[in-house]
Order: C-alpha cells, then structure tokens, then sequence
C-alpha cells in the first residue's frame, strides 16, 4: 500500500513554491501525494497591484487552477490527486467550519502519514488560517502523522530578509529536506506559474509588467518547521 502525503496550500502555487521539490521526490518514492488547495486566488491582482481587468479576478481563477494542475504534473502529480475547495481568495476566516468539514473527509479519505501545510507565521491571512484549520482536523482525525511547515513569506521578511534569518536560528525548529535531484523539475513547474510571476495580459497575450522573483524558492534544499511548538 502507498503511503499517504497530504499537502494542503491556502492558494495555488504555495505548495509548488513551498515544497515542489519534496512533492516530486516522494512521488519518486512511490507515495501518493494529494494537494487541497483551499482559496482560488483571484484577488491577487485586484487587492495587492489594483488590477481588474485583462485578467478580471474571475479570469485570474481560472488561469491560476490550469497553472496549478500543470505545475503538478511536472511533478509527477495527476489531475485526480488535486482537490480545489474554491473559497474565495482572502475569505477563509469566514468559512472556516466548511473548510475543516472538507478537509476533514480528505484526511479521513486518505490518512496521511506526513502532511504539509503553510507555516503559522507566514503574514497572510489565508495562510495562518490554513495552518490552524489543517491541526484541528488532525487532532479531530486522531491521527498522529509528521507534520512539516513551508513558509512563503513571513512578517519578518516584509521588513527585511536578514530579520527572517535570524528568527530561524533562535527558533532551531528547522529541517531541511535535501531536492538537489529534483531542483530542475522544481523551477520547471514553478515556471508554469506565469500569471505569479507577471501580470499576463490575454488580450495582447504576453507578460506586460514582471513583479514576482522566484529565486529564494529555487534552492537545492526545502525548509520546514516542525516540533510542538510550531
């Protein structure tokens, strides 16, 4: 029987980023690894940059959900392993109950024996909620599988990356999964997420502003956090 991976992203592209190394690599190593990707992402544009046309929030959805399920299968990840709940990008506070009914018959549908989800202190909204969704319905489950960490972007990282750094080293919670074998496969997929790395213009169809680098996630080692206390 293949061992269960559950990955859980608050919106599609964090798992990729976070720990699309470590996803191929269990896949390599015969696990089955399911993605629930919780929001829809179509506010990116609109909340963060202004933008709401060309694409419009509902475009940039639909765009993101093809990115996500193309980026996993350069991972080695098929389409019937992606489950996308579709709460509406920065809404999961106020459905907090259905998502943990959701994720719950995903968990109990698959028990995992390692799951991954977003690190609490990342400064999205989404993203701590999703953490604290993610170890209510373990502990509903009364499963006990190893629990791991990626962080996208952290509070202390909005302010400067060195204060980033140096919060991990007085935390000391940290393993580092080594993917150098699957590094290439890695930025193959985190490339597909084009409309996360521009603003991608459908009507000239071309990139028409370059906003988002990538290179801190394309390393040769993932980071998580793990222990009680995270």
């Amino acid at each position: 029987m293949k061992k269960n991976i559950l990955v859980f992203a608050p919106h599609p592209d964090d798992e990729t980023l976070g720990c699309g190394g470590t996803m191929a690599k269990k896949t390599s190593e015969g696990c089955e690894v399911i993605v629930v990707v919780l929001t829809d992402g179509r506010h990116a544009f609109s909340k963060v940059l202004g933008v709401n046309f060309d694409p419009t929030p509902d475009e940039l959805r639909q765009i993101r959900k093809e990115e996500t399920i193309r980026a996993a299968e350069t991972l080695g990840i098929p389409r019937k392993n992606l489950f996308f709940l579709d709460f509406e990008d920065g809404s999961l506070e106020k459905h907090e109950k259905e998502a943990e009914e959701r994720i719950l018959d995903v968990i109990k549908k698959y028990p995992p024996v390692e799951v991954y989800f977003p690190y609490i202190k990342d400064y999205h909204s989404d993203h701590q909620k999703t953490n604290q969704i993610v170890k209510r319905c373990l502990q509903k489950s009364g499963l006990t599988p190893m629990k791991f960490q990626y962080s996208i972007v952290q509070k202390y990282a909005r302010i400067s990356p060195f204060l980033e750094r140096l919060a991990d080293l007085f935390r000391n919670r940290t393993v580092d999964i080594d993917i150098s074998e699957f590094a290439d496969l890695k930025e193959k997929a985190v490339r597909e997420f084009k409309s996360q790395i521009s603003i991608f213009s459908k009507k000239q169809g071309r990139p028409i502003i370059e906003y988002a680098r990538t290179e801190k996630f394309l390393t040769k080692k993932e980071k998580f956090y793990v222990g009680k206390g995270n």
